[in-house]
Protein backbone atom coordinates (compact mmCIF):
# COMPACT_ATOMS: atom_id res chain seq x y z
CA UNK A 1 0.00 0.00 0.00
CA UNK A 2 1.47 3.35 -1.02
CA UNK A 3 1.48 6.45 1.20
CA UNK A 4 -1.32 7.93 -0.92
CA UNK A 5 -3.47 4.87 -0.21
CA UNK A 6 -3.21 5.17 3.57
CA UNK A 7 -6.23 3.75 5.35
CA UNK A 8 -6.73 5.35 8.78
CA UNK A 9 -7.13 2.86 11.65
CA UNK A 10 -10.28 2.87 13.72
CA UNK A 11 -8.38 4.51 16.61
CA UNK A 12 -5.23 6.55 16.02
CA UNK A 13 -2.25 5.85 18.29
CA UNK A 14 1.11 7.56 18.59
CA UNK A 15 3.45 4.66 17.87
CA UNK A 16 6.11 6.12 15.55
CA UNK A 17 7.80 9.46 14.78
CA UNK A 18 5.77 11.75 12.56
CA UNK A 19 8.69 12.38 10.21
CA UNK A 20 9.87 15.66 8.77
CA UNK A 21 12.04 18.44 10.15
CA UNK A 22 10.10 18.87 13.40
CA UNK A 23 9.47 15.22 14.25
CA UNK A 24 11.60 15.40 17.39
CA UNK A 25 9.32 17.99 19.04
CA UNK A 26 5.92 16.79 17.81
CA UNK A 27 3.78 15.00 20.37
CA UNK A 28 0.05 14.59 21.03
CA UNK A 29 0.12 15.79 24.65
CA UNK A 30 0.62 19.18 26.31
CA UNK A 31 2.54 20.25 29.39
CA UNK A 32 6.24 20.68 30.19
CA UNK A 33 8.88 18.09 29.41
CA UNK A 34 11.51 19.52 31.74
CA UNK A 35 12.05 22.04 34.51
CA UNK A 36 13.53 25.33 33.34
CA UNK A 37 12.88 28.80 34.71
CA UNK A 38 12.61 31.69 32.29
CA UNK A 39 15.19 34.47 32.38
CA UNK A 40 13.97 37.91 33.41
CA UNK A 41 15.48 41.20 32.30
CA UNK A 42 15.09 44.72 33.64
CA UNK A 43 12.27 46.01 31.43
CA UNK A 44 8.52 45.84 32.15
CA UNK A 45 7.85 43.64 29.12
CA UNK A 46 9.50 40.24 28.82
CA UNK A 47 9.13 38.56 25.42
CA UNK A 48 10.01 34.91 24.88
CA UNK A 49 10.10 34.25 21.19
CA UNK A 50 11.82 33.33 17.95
CA UNK A 51 12.07 35.28 14.69
CA UNK A 52 9.39 33.32 12.86
CA UNK A 53 6.49 35.24 11.26
CA UNK A 54 4.43 34.95 14.44
CA UNK A 55 7.30 36.20 16.55
CA UNK A 56 8.09 39.05 14.16
CA UNK A 57 4.55 40.41 14.49
CA UNK A 58 5.22 41.26 18.13
CA UNK A 59 8.75 42.62 17.78
CA UNK A 60 7.56 44.93 14.99
CA UNK A 61 4.76 46.16 17.27
CA UNK A 62 7.13 46.80 20.16
CA UNK A 63 9.63 48.64 17.97
CA UNK A 64 6.82 50.73 16.48
CA UNK A 65 5.59 51.66 19.96
CA UNK A 66 9.08 52.70 20.98
CA UNK A 67 9.42 54.73 17.79
CA UNK A 68 6.26 56.61 18.82
CA UNK A 69 7.87 57.46 22.15
CA UNK A 70 6.13 54.93 24.40
CA UNK A 71 9.00 54.28 26.79
CA UNK A 72 6.86 51.80 28.73
CA UNK A 73 7.15 49.49 25.74
CA UNK A 74 10.84 48.83 26.43
CA UNK A 75 11.34 45.10 26.39
CA UNK A 76 13.71 42.21 26.78
CA UNK A 77 13.43 39.68 23.95
CA UNK A 78 14.68 36.25 24.95
CA UNK A 79 15.41 33.62 22.32
CA UNK A 80 13.38 30.40 22.49
CA UNK A 81 14.85 27.73 20.21
CA UNK A 82 11.78 25.69 19.34
CA UNK A 83 13.73 23.07 17.38
CA UNK A 84 15.45 22.21 20.68
CA UNK A 85 12.15 21.97 22.55
CA UNK A 86 12.77 25.00 24.77
CA UNK A 87 9.08 25.90 24.53
CA UNK A 88 8.33 22.84 26.65
CA UNK A 89 10.28 24.09 29.67
CA UNK A 90 8.19 24.57 32.80
CA UNK A 91 8.73 28.33 32.88
CA UNK A 92 7.61 28.81 29.30
CA UNK A 93 4.57 26.57 29.72
CA UNK A 94 3.55 28.67 32.72
CA UNK A 95 3.40 31.71 30.45
CA UNK A 96 1.91 29.88 27.47
CA UNK A 97 0.24 26.55 28.22
CA UNK A 98 0.03 25.98 24.46
CA UNK A 99 3.86 25.87 24.19
CA UNK A 100 4.04 28.13 21.14
CA UNK A 101 6.02 31.30 20.57
CA UNK A 102 5.62 34.18 21.14
CA UNK A 103 4.73 34.59 24.80
CA UNK A 104 4.73 37.87 26.69
CA UNK A 105 4.92 38.63 30.40
CA UNK A 106 3.96 42.15 31.46
CA UNK A 107 5.70 42.77 34.77
CA UNK A 108 4.42 46.33 35.08
CA UNK A 109 1.36 44.82 36.77
CA UNK A 110 1.22 42.90 40.04
CA UNK A 111 0.88 40.04 39.66
CA UNK A 112 2.41 40.03 36.16
CA UNK A 113 0.05 39.56 33.22
CA UNK A 114 0.74 36.69 30.85
CA UNK A 115 -0.33 37.07 27.22
CA UNK A 116 -0.03 34.36 24.61
CA UNK A 117 -1.02 33.93 20.95
CA UNK A 118 0.45 36.58 18.68
CA UNK A 119 -2.85 38.21 17.72
CA UNK A 120 -3.82 38.51 21.37
CA UNK A 121 -0.46 40.10 22.19
CA UNK A 122 -0.96 42.71 19.45
CA UNK A 123 -4.39 43.63 20.78
CA UNK A 124 -3.11 43.74 24.38
CA UNK A 125 -0.26 46.08 23.49
CA UNK A 126 -2.45 48.25 21.26
CA UNK A 127 -4.95 48.73 24.08
CA UNK A 128 -2.29 49.19 26.74
CA UNK A 129 -0.57 52.00 24.84
CA UNK A 130 -3.52 53.36 22.85
CA UNK A 131 -1.83 52.95 19.49
CA UNK A 132 -2.30 51.17 16.14
CA UNK A 133 -5.87 50.09 16.89
CA UNK A 134 -8.55 52.60 15.82
CA UNK A 135 -10.96 53.86 18.46
CA UNK A 136 -13.82 54.54 16.04
CA UNK A 137 -16.14 51.53 16.14
CA UNK A 138 -16.31 51.02 12.38
CA UNK A 139 -12.56 51.37 11.86
CA UNK A 140 -11.81 49.17 14.87
CA UNK A 141 -14.09 46.44 13.53
CA UNK A 142 -12.35 46.58 10.14
CA UNK A 143 -8.93 46.33 11.78
CA UNK A 144 -9.89 43.41 14.02
CA UNK A 145 -11.58 41.63 11.11
CA UNK A 146 -8.36 41.69 9.11
CA UNK A 147 -6.30 40.76 12.16
CA UNK A 148 -8.42 37.67 12.68
CA UNK A 149 -8.41 37.00 8.94
CA UNK A 150 -4.69 36.52 9.34
CA UNK A 151 -5.05 34.40 12.46
CA UNK A 152 -7.50 32.11 10.69
CA UNK A 153 -5.79 32.05 7.29
CA UNK A 154 -2.09 31.69 8.10
CA UNK A 155 -2.29 28.04 9.27
CA UNK A 156 -3.13 27.16 5.66
CA UNK A 157 0.02 28.98 4.59
CA UNK A 158 2.26 27.67 7.38
CA UNK A 159 1.17 24.31 8.70
CA UNK A 160 -0.55 23.51 5.42
CA UNK A 161 1.38 24.72 2.38
CA UNK A 162 4.68 25.41 4.13
CA UNK A 163 4.78 22.03 5.81
CA UNK A 164 3.98 19.92 2.77
CA UNK A 165 6.03 22.03 0.34
CA UNK A 166 9.16 22.52 2.45
CA UNK A 167 9.25 20.25 5.50
CA UNK A 168 7.31 17.02 4.94
CA UNK A 169 9.49 13.89 4.56
CA UNK A 170 7.93 13.20 1.15
CA UNK A 171 6.20 15.36 -1.44
CA UNK A 172 2.48 14.62 -1.69
CA UNK A 173 0.97 16.15 -4.82
CA UNK A 174 -2.57 16.30 -3.45
CA UNK A 175 -1.50 18.10 -0.25
CA UNK A 176 0.75 20.62 -2.01
CA UNK A 177 -1.85 21.37 -4.69
CA UNK A 178 -4.64 21.70 -2.12
CA UNK A 179 -2.80 24.22 0.02
CA UNK A 180 -1.14 26.07 -2.88
CA UNK A 181 -4.61 26.74 -4.25
CA UNK A 182 -5.80 28.11 -0.92
CA UNK A 183 -2.70 30.27 -0.37
CA UNK A 184 -3.07 31.81 -3.83
CA UNK A 185 -6.73 32.51 -3.07
CA UNK A 186 -5.68 34.25 0.15
CA UNK A 187 -3.08 36.31 -1.68
CA UNK A 188 -5.78 37.34 -4.14
CA UNK A 189 -8.06 38.37 -1.25
CA UNK A 190 -5.27 40.54 0.14
CA UNK A 191 -4.28 41.93 -3.26
CA UNK A 192 -7.86 42.97 -4.04
CA UNK A 193 -8.14 44.66 -0.65
CA UNK A 194 -4.89 46.56 -1.15
CA UNK A 195 -6.03 47.70 -4.58
CA UNK A 196 -8.62 49.86 -2.81
CA UNK A 197 -6.85 50.67 0.45
CA UNK A 198 -3.45 52.10 1.32
CA UNK A 199 -3.08 49.78 4.28
CA UNK A 200 -4.96 46.59 5.03
CA UNK A 201 -7.54 48.03 7.44
CA UNK A 202 -7.85 51.43 5.76
CA UNK A 203 -5.82 54.63 5.37
CA UNK A 204 -3.92 54.14 8.65
CA UNK A 205 -1.17 51.69 9.54
CA UNK A 206 -2.45 49.28 12.23
CA UNK A 207 -1.83 46.00 13.99
CA UNK A 208 -3.56 44.31 11.03
CA UNK A 209 -0.58 45.27 8.84
CA UNK A 210 1.87 44.12 11.51
CA UNK A 211 0.16 40.74 11.75
CA UNK A 212 -0.22 40.12 8.02
CA UNK A 213 3.15 41.42 6.80
CA UNK A 214 5.48 38.75 8.27
CA UNK A 215 3.43 35.99 6.62
CA UNK A 216 2.04 37.37 3.37
CA UNK A 217 4.57 40.15 2.87
CA UNK A 218 7.27 37.57 3.52
CA UNK A 219 5.73 35.29 0.94
CA UNK A 220 5.50 38.15 -1.57
CA UNK A 221 9.18 39.03 -1.08
CA UNK A 222 10.30 35.42 -1.45
CA UNK A 223 11.39 34.82 2.16
CA UNK A 224 8.97 32.03 3.04
CA UNK A 225 9.73 28.46 2.03
CA UNK A 226 11.55 29.53 -1.16
CA UNK A 227 8.16 29.35 -2.86
CA UNK A 228 7.95 32.74 -4.55
CA UNK A 229 8.39 31.44 -8.09
CA UNK A 230 6.23 28.37 -7.44
CA UNK A 231 3.33 30.56 -6.32
CA UNK A 232 3.98 33.35 -8.88
CA UNK A 233 3.95 35.95 -6.11
CA UNK A 234 5.04 38.72 -8.48
CA UNK A 235 1.48 38.69 -9.82
CA UNK A 236 0.17 40.27 -6.63
CA UNK A 237 1.27 43.82 -7.42
CA UNK A 238 -0.69 45.53 -4.67
CA UNK A 239 0.71 43.18 -2.03
CA UNK A 240 4.19 43.90 -3.40
CA UNK A 241 3.62 47.66 -3.19
CA UNK A 242 2.33 47.38 0.38
CA UNK A 243 5.20 45.11 1.49
CA UNK A 244 7.77 47.49 0.01
CA UNK A 245 6.17 50.39 1.86
CA UNK A 246 6.30 48.58 5.19
CA UNK A 247 9.93 47.66 4.62
CA UNK A 248 10.71 51.38 4.46
CA UNK A 249 9.74 51.68 8.13
CA UNK A 250 12.81 51.50 10.44
CA UNK A 251 10.76 49.80 13.18
CA UNK A 252 9.75 47.04 10.77
CA UNK A 253 13.37 46.48 9.79
CA UNK A 254 14.42 46.35 13.44
CA UNK A 255 11.54 44.06 14.39
CA UNK A 256 12.53 41.58 11.68
CA UNK A 257 15.99 41.27 13.22
CA UNK A 258 14.99 40.45 16.80
CA UNK A 259 15.26 36.77 17.82
CA UNK A 260 16.28 35.89 14.27
CA UNK A 261 18.68 32.95 13.94
CA UNK A 262 18.87 32.47 10.17
CA UNK A 263 20.10 34.46 7.20
CA UNK A 264 23.06 36.80 7.11
CA UNK A 265 24.67 37.36 10.52
CA UNK A 266 24.21 41.11 10.08
CA UNK A 267 20.42 40.56 9.91
CA UNK A 268 20.27 38.68 13.21
CA UNK A 269 19.84 39.98 16.74
CA UNK A 270 19.43 36.85 18.83
CA UNK A 271 18.39 38.70 21.96
CA UNK A 272 17.33 42.28 22.44
CA UNK A 273 17.67 44.03 25.80
CA UNK A 274 18.34 47.60 24.78
CA UNK A 275 18.02 49.77 21.67
CA UNK A 276 21.81 49.88 21.53
CA UNK A 277 21.80 46.16 20.75
CA UNK A 278 21.00 47.08 17.15
CA UNK A 279 24.48 48.52 16.82
CA UNK A 280 26.21 46.43 14.14
CA UNK A 281 29.16 45.49 16.30
CA UNK A 282 26.88 44.24 19.06
CA UNK A 283 24.65 42.15 16.83
CA UNK A 284 27.62 40.58 15.02
CA UNK A 285 29.07 39.63 18.40
CA UNK A 286 25.78 38.05 19.47
CA UNK A 287 25.47 36.11 16.21
CA UNK A 288 29.03 34.83 16.34
CA UNK A 289 28.61 33.55 19.89
CA UNK A 290 25.61 31.31 19.13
Amino acid sequence: MSENDYLPPKVWTWNKPSGGQFASINRPIAGPTHEKALPVGRHPLQLYSLGTPNGVKVTIMLEELLALGHTGAEYDAWLVRIADGEQFGSGFVAVNPNSKIPALLDRSAEPPVRVFESGSILVYLAEKFGAFLPKDARARAECLSWLFWQVGSAPYLGGGFGHFYAYAPSKIEYAIDRFAMEVKRQMDVLDRRLAESEYVAGPEYTIADMAIFPWYGGLAKGWLYGAGEFLSVQEYRNVQRWADRLLERPAVRRGRMVNRVSGEPSSQLHERHDARDFDTRTQDKLSASS
